[in-house]
């Protein structure tokens, strides 16, 4: 997140200001305001339109925050940043694929490197973060449960974590046989690839690595996944997409939105219910039967 901002700040808000040469002092919500506007219809680094009601919020979260500094330590007396009117964010809607899509998926990419990454994910519905994050104490093969504990990220520079998201994104999922297989076979992978490396081998508690143990960037699972998609002529998704197929086959085989938020991680149920339920369709045919019997019916 910090990196984020960083990116934000460097890119668009420092050169801006620089540019404006405003005392802190002069800042009002007309100058906040313009700003928004301007980077709403002209912001985007390749002259082509105007940035993102996300990313726009991404900025004025910059602002407030350093503007909130200024006024925590007296340089200011109000926040102008309470006083700006944000653009309305579209409805997100995510991809994903089908029941019937995913299993030609793994089908197709059974042998490739990246399968393993592709199957956890899509079976745990994790960020690209938690997956790569894994790490060999975060499976417990007696109690056969996988805890979500640790996460790897990256904006400008890989970021390692020994820590969630949020308090909701650590969570446990219990190991199916077929995650048990899997990880099992990875262990033993990697203690053939610790044998014949030996003194070279790039030692670490990661699952998902390079023969030689290094860790693989999150770069490299995007881009390849991507190329993947392609070589089997697959419906373009991104990677994190298979975050949203696993809560969508969640939905359609008959579990609740509140099954998909502890499933996910996500911090509160609303979150869940904006991205995902216009989803749950088999609930909504059940309310729509009960409602149905309530009526008179229409003669044929």
């Amino acid at each position: 997140t910090y990196q984020g901002y960083e990116v934000q700040a460097r890119a668009h808000i420092l050169p801006y200001f620089d540019d404006l040469q405003i005392r802190l002092c002069d800042v009002d919500g007309e100058t906040l305001q313009t700003y928004i506007n301007v980077k709403a219809k002209f912001g985007r680094s390749d002259g082509h339109g105007g940035l993102s009601a996300v990313s726009l919020r991404q900025h004025k979260n910059v602002l407030n925050q350093t503007l909130k500094l200024a006024q925590r330590d007296g340089l200011i007396q109000t926040n102008p940043a309470d006083l700006v009117v944000m653009p309305h964010a579209a409805q997100f809607t995510g991809t994903f694929y089908t029941e019937s899509q995913m299993r030609d998926l793994l089908t197709a990419v059974k042998n490739e490197r990246l399968y393993p990454i592709i199957y956890v994910t899509a079976l745990y519905g994790l960020r690209r973060s938690e997956v790569l994050g894994l790490k060999w104490d975060s499976i417990n093969f007696a109690m056969q449960t996988l805890t979500i504990r640790h996460t790897v990220a990256r904006v400008t520079k890989v970021v390692e974590k020994n820590k969630t998201k949020n308090a909701s994104s650590f969570r446990s999922f219990p190991l199916t046989d077929d995650a048990v297989r899997l990880f099992k076979i990875l262990l033993q992978q990697e203690q053939y690839y610790r044998n014949h490396y030996g003194k070279d081998y790039i030692d670490n508690d990661y699952v998902f690595t390079w023969e030689d143990g290094h860790p693989y960037s999150p770069d490299y699972v995007s881009h390849t996944f991507h190329k993947l998609l392609k070589k089997y002529d697959l419906p373009h998704i991104r990677f994190h997409d298979l975050r949203h197929t696993c809560a969508s086959m969640l939905l359609s085989e008959g579990y609740g939105l509140k099954d998909v938020q502890e499933w996910l991680g996500h911090s509160d149920i609303k979150m869940t219910a904006n991205i995902y339920g216009h989803l749950d369709i088999r609930r909504k045919r059940s309310i729509a039967n009960g409602l149905e019997q309530a009526l008179p019916r229409l003669k044929p």
